[in-house]
């Protein structure tokens, strides 16, 4: 049984009276989705390997100067929840405020079309530090190899195979419910943080040069290196490609900021949960709904600057930095020929393939705990849509007994296991969406604008909502906050599209028209449902116009 949409009589403004989503998580099960959409382990190991392509800079400046100004966002956001907690967050918020056009288009590019192209993304993180590491680890450097990052090109069956391992996992959770995968980040969460624990004590207690005759040993082990000095040789081979050796302690300002840009594939992320604050108790404390989100991004800052350290004590910056670019190119005979894993690479210090197969098993469920993630925010979005008329009817339904919107989630799985084909077997598809993260970004700014003209553009839902009292000098909050997190998106947002080291922007010119295709795609679907739902007699402007009762 589902709760679906009646088919008969005279339509109504929305598809039912109530969208049938319950209150189904608590603060804790939003501050720990928060936790794992910013994960340390998943996204910020791979950030911290794409600073190797910035010399100069000092990476724990650069996390704080980003955490510092995130918070901004996380201000805005949990300020617009307060005011509107709706299923749908930045689709719900921006056609409310900004309407329902440049809604859509915003809000369905950044939360439907390009993360189908996140589901490659995230088969490239299984296999580096999932898959990959643990076939090395039995022995098997034949099945590692051929399991490869996202950044590969062509990365073939290896990537293919991972992609759908990604979609049947995430799958499960999402048609779970939310109850069930609260629990399962919970259990993801604890062993987690134990897993951690443990790497930091092996890497406080260690030494480089434990470090530098580890690495030696297992480059021989695992991948049969022959030479004399595997940590050195994959020093040298990068530099030999361009890579320009950094020490950890250096500063320097323009450096350090255009790191910044890395690290918002990371950390621009303790919103993620935005869009099922329809489905959190509690949410019109803002305290609640602000401490679950600033505290998901200030948990992993404060892990993220100690762990860095420890990396730079034990495993050595340049080392890690050299290895991890060396893999970003795919260079050949690297003596460490996959993604260096810094669990991995931590695992090394103990000398059992036994104990280093268990580490990276735990540590795995940060990866697990982190993927249904890729879905479970953007079901919400299409939902929202598809209970406004702005979508079919039956995007809209959802199970009776676990509330799960199966229709949305049919418009995920679909197409991104086609784009997960093109993505592994299309030669330069891949150079396609390295865009990936600037179009998300440029949704939360379209959210951002929303949230600053709010007092004045919908001042009837703001002065009957608790933030009308949070005011400086006698201007709301919420402008204040908007006005600071644009700047700071309108500053990664030059970067990208300028900068030719984050290979994105006008440096990547195919890259764009293909993302214009994408707004163009989403332009037309919402011109062509709104002139259906006008021939049905259907105002999307008066739809667009009230809030749904949850």
């Amino acid at each position: 049984m589902s709760v679906s949409t009646p088919t008969t009589g005279r339509p109504t403004l929305f598809l039912r009276n109530a969208t049938g989503l319950v209150k189904a998580w608590s603060g804790f099960d939003a501050f720990i989705y928060s936790f794992m959409s910013v994960s340390l382990v998943s996204l910020g190991f791979g950030a911290f390997g794409f600073v190797s392509f910035v010399a100069g800079g000092h990476i724990l400046s650069a996390v704080l100067f980003s955490g510092v100004f995130v918070s901004f966002l996380v201000i805005t956001y949990a300020l617009l929840v307060t005011a509107m907690p709706r299923a749908g967050g930045d689709y719900t918020w921006q056609s409310r405020i900004l309407g329902g056009g440049a809604a859509f288009v915003l809000s369905m590019t950044g939360w439907w079309f390009i993360l189908w192209h996140w589901t490659p993304i995230y088969a490239g993180i299984l296999n580096q530090q999932v898959l990959a590491p643990l076939a090395a680890t039995i022995g098997r450097q034949d099945w590692a190899v051929l399991l490869p990052g996202s950044l590969v090109p062509n990365g073939g069956n290896g990537l293919f195979f991972a992609s759908l391992v990604v979609v049947a996992f995430v799958c499960i959770y999402v048609t779970l419910g939310m109850e069930t995968y609260a629990r399962i980040q919970k259990f993801s969460f604890y062993l987690g943080i134990a897993g951690l624990a443990v790497m930091a004590v092996i890497l406080l207690f260690s030494s480089g040069d434990a470090m530098h005759q580890a690495v030696n040993r297992e480059a021989a082990s695992l991948f049969g290196y022959t030479g004399p000095d595997a940590y050195q040789a994959t020093i040298d081979l990068a530099t030999k490609n361009g890579y320009t050796p950094s020490s950890f302690n250096a500063f320097s300002l323009g450096p350090t900021l255009a790191i910044v840009p890395f690290l918002m594939f990371y950390l621009l992320w303790p919103v993620w949960g935005a869009t099922l604050y329809g489905e959190v108790r509690g949410t019109r404390d803002y305290r609640r709904i602000f401490t679950s989100m600033f505290w998901g991004l200030w948990a992993t800052v404060i892990l993220s600057v100690v762990v860095l350290l420890l990396m730079a004590k034990t495993i050595g910056w340049e080392f890690f930095e050299a290895a991890a670019y060396n893999n970003s190119l795919g260079l050949a005979n690297q003596p460490i020929p996959i993604w260096p894993h810094p669990v991995m690479l931590a695992g090394w210090l103990v000398n059992s393939h036994v104990f280093q197969f268990i580490l990276l098993a735990v540590m795995s469920v940060w990866f697990w705990g982190w993927s249904g993630t890729l879905f479970l925010s953007s079901t919400r979005v299409i939902f929202a849509a598809a209970f406004d008329r702005v979508l079919p009817e039956w995007a809209a339904n959802i199970s009776a007994k676990r509330r799960v919107p199966y229709g949305a989630l049919g418009l995920m799985v679909i197409p991104s296991i086609v784009v997960s084909a093109i993505y592994a077997y299309v030669s330069g598809f891949e150079a396609l969406v390295l865009d990936a993260t600037l179009v998300i970004a440029i949704t939360f700014l379209g959210t951002v604008v929303a949230a600053a003209i709010l007092p004045w553009r919908r001042a009837t839902i703001f002065n009957s909502s608790p933030i009308s009292k949070l005011r400086v000098a006698g201007v709301p909050v919420i402008t204040l906050a908007a006005v600071v997190t644009g700047a700071f998106l309108i500053f990664n947002l030059v970067k990208w599209f300028t900068d030719s080291t984050y290979g994105v922007g006008f440096s990547n010119p195919n890259s764009l028209k293909y993302l214009a295709v994408l707004y163009v795609l989403a332009f037309v679907v919402y011109v062509g449902f709104f002139l259906y739902r006008r021939s049905q007699g259907i105002d999307l402007r008066a739809i667009h116009a009230e809030i749904p009762v949850e």
